[in-house]
């Protein structure tokens, strides 16, 4: 039985076509500072991410890398894990969608929903989008492309399985209308409804036939689960659910989720494929799915093809992880895309993080080294200034988490910098340099670093889920163990006679913008090598594939057995073989061929190939032939094409 207190939160799985970038990362970001906060908060949190690793697409990739499609997801997937762990993200579970678990209950939970006629054979017909995974009908279509990626359609027939959505349309909006809380922001409830549901569903195709890397459907093994069935189910396998009923304990705990956090462009699939599947299955809701919006490069979206895509690892490279971390959290409003450029970046951190952060946390420390030893005492020598500090102080907490419980986390951070900011013009006002030239001061200028401490440590405290590695720095240099929502009710927890350390490590450098330029360069250069690389490798695969040919032009090829009755080395030439061939007519065919790399004249002597027999003559370094000996490969692996048992002079049709 799921406690009032435990808290279970997602995000979407991330589809192993490639390495995620920074606007793919974000997510995982602001799931790990809402699970952060929530545990703050008192909560049990389970936090659960992953990958998404069948499909058609896969397919595909891993042929053109030449390797087995499970070889490729282990190595994308693995990609995924190291970028998630190096932005210090403090999941509990990394679901794999090729999870033997998962994909057992995957197959059990469609044969449940077949067994139960929500689900039914059928065959589809329409425009299939590859990148996608997903037919769509000619009014659908954008421009004639597909409506979610803008990408090539083409026609597409097979027969598949669909499950009816249309069966519980009516009940899903009845949820929808008592809940208001359940999609968000209200804007993506509002597409939903209006775009898709109250004009009436379609029942969703849920297998495929024309690929194999996927789950198999078990009772009918010619067709595979298709995406929706297998990645959504994620949410509740990863808990332990079981078909049969068998449920493992944490999903007895956890389940229904508190949160899905995913991406604007996949609500449809959460907040009405999703929701349908639980209805189906007798399963309760999730409480609400937040549709985040994105990440732009500027104001473009980011595409490897267009070369305007922003690595986390190569951000990290330069600014690292807590400066990263701030800045998309920062920068993307709560329902409104946002744009990341490197000049915004340096501006931001440079202000944000050096100036107003940094900068106030190590002249504080500083200071007190300097004056005390170290020793920071509450002396209380108070004066007017020191009360507007304190309330700011005091009401800054629960500012900062009312917008976090609306997962505003752009509008918390901003409460948090409002007291930093406050604390730095805090030391301007009482100038502390100038307390120090006076004795009689003295007990005032402990009071005033005293107070800079405690409004540093409320704002380390509140900065902890969004930066946790600076907040813990941050803790640790001014050697406090209050570091608790609790702590933050009392300005004046911090344990007066506390000694902070030495030498306080910096938090944050300004950048040189020209140098980070430099750098940028590089990356950029990288990023344009391998797109020409790519495109390269695609035009040579273009010119080496040949024009398509009918059955006419293949009859005029004349093909036979021959046998190697005599070979030996060319005269003028080390690469080239001269040998007599029998193909069943009165002589012999002299025939050169370039194969001395790989067959030595007594080697090839005595082999049955295959001869095109009607290929005009010519002379190949003044040795003539008469036909050409069929072979495939390259230098190391060349190999004529064996006629086996054939009879010599057989044509080959």
């Amino acid at each position: 039985m799921k406690d009032e207190k435990d808290y279970y939160l997602t995000t979407a799985i991330t589809y192993t076509s490639g390495k995620p970038h920074i606007g793919n990362t974000y997510e995982i970001i602001l799931a790990d500072a809402i699970a952060r906060f929530k545990r703050q908060e008192g909560y049990n949190v389970r936090f659960q991410t992953g990958t998404d690793e069948h499909g058609q697409k896969i397919e595909i990739k891993a042929k053109e890398a030449g390797i087995e499609p499970k070889q490729y997801v282990d190595q994308v997937a693995g990609v995924v894990k190291n970028i998630w762990d190096m932005m210090d993200t403090s999941y509990d579970r990394f679901m794999r969608t090729t999870d033997e678990y998962h994909e057992k209950q995957v197959q059990k939970i469609f044969k449940k929903l077949y067994d139960k006629g929500d689900i039914y054979l059928g065959h589809y017909e329409g425009k299939y989008c590859t990148a996608c995974e997903s037919f769509f009908t000619e009014s659908q279509l954008v421009d004639g492309k597909c409506p979610d990626c803008g990408g090539d359609v083409h026609d597409a027939k097979e027969e598949a399985y669909f499950f009816k959505l249309s069966k519980y349309q009516d009940r899903l909006i009845k949820h929808i209308e008592d809940h208001p809380e359940f999609i968000q922001p209200v804007s993506r409830k509002n597409e939903m409804m209006n775009n898709f549901l109250k004009p009436g569903l379609q029942d969703l195709c849920v297998s495929r036939t024309s690929f194999k890397w996927s789950i198999p459907v078990d009772f009918d093994p010619k067709h595979v689960v298709y995406v929706w069935i297998d990645a959504l189910t994620n949410y509740i396998t990863g808990l332990g659910y079981d078909a049969d009923g068998n449920h493992g304990e944490l999903y007895k705990k956890y389940w229904p989720a508190d949160l899905h956090l995913i991406g604007k462009d996949i609500v449809r699939f959460h907040t009405i494929y999703w929701p349908i599947m639980l209805m189906a299955l007798d399963i309760p809701l999730p409480k609400q799915v937040f549709g985040h919006p994105w990440l732009l490069q500027g104001e473009s979206k980011m595409s490897k093809s267009k070369g305007n895509v922003i690595y986390a690892d190569d951000l990290v490279d330069i600014f690292g992880v807590d400066a990263v971390r701030y800045f998309v959290l920062h920068e993307i409003p709560y329902d409104n895309d946002g744009s990341i450029t490197w000049d915004l970046l340096v501006e931001r951190i440079n202000s944000d993080l050096a100036n107003v952060l940094g900068n106030l946390v190590n002249r504080t420390i500083a200071m007190s080294n300097k004056y005390f030893g170290g020793i920071v005492e509450n002396k209380n020598v108070c004066e007017d200034v020191d009360q507007e500090l304190k309330d700011l102080a005091l009401a800054m907490p629960a500012k900062s988490i009312a917008k976090m419980d609306e997962f505003k986390a752009s509008n918390a951070l901003d409460e948090i910098f409002n007291l930093l900011r406050r604390t730095n013009k805090y030391i301007d006002e009482t100038m502390p340099w100038a307390l120090a030239k006076d004795e009689t001061k003295k007990d005032r200028l402990a009071t005033v670093l005293y107070n800079l401490i405690e409004a540093i440590r409320f704002s380390a405290v509140m900065l902890y889920p969004y930066m946790p590695s600076t907040a813990t720095k941050i803790l640790d240099q001014i050697n406090t163990d209050q570091r608790d929502f609790e702590s933050l009710k009392e300005f004046g927890n911090y344990a007066s006679g506390t000694k902070v350390v030495e030498k306080p490590e910096m938090l944050f450098a300004r950048l040189d913008p020209k140098e980070v330029a430099k750098k940028v360069e590089v990356i950029e250069a990288k990023q344009k090598a391998s797109i020409k690389a790519v495109k390269e490798k695609k035009e040579k695969e273009a010119k080496e594939t040949k024009e398509e040919i009918t059955i006419d032009d293949f009859s005029k090829i004349q093909l036979k057995v021959g046998k190697v009755i005599k070979c030996e080395k060319h005269p003028n030439a080390d690469k080239l073989l001269v040998s007599q061939i029998d193909v069943g007519e009165e002589t012999p065919r002299q025939i050169v061929s370039g194969i001395a790399d790989v067959y030595s004249p007594e080697k090839f002597t005595g082999k049955k190939v295959i001869v095109v027999t009607n290929l005009k003559p010519a002379k190949l370094r003044g040795v003539e032939s008469q036909g050409m000996v069929l072979a495939g490969g390259d230098k190391k692996v060349l190999g004529v094409v064996d006629a086996g048992e054939l009879p010599v002079g057989t044509t080959i049709r």
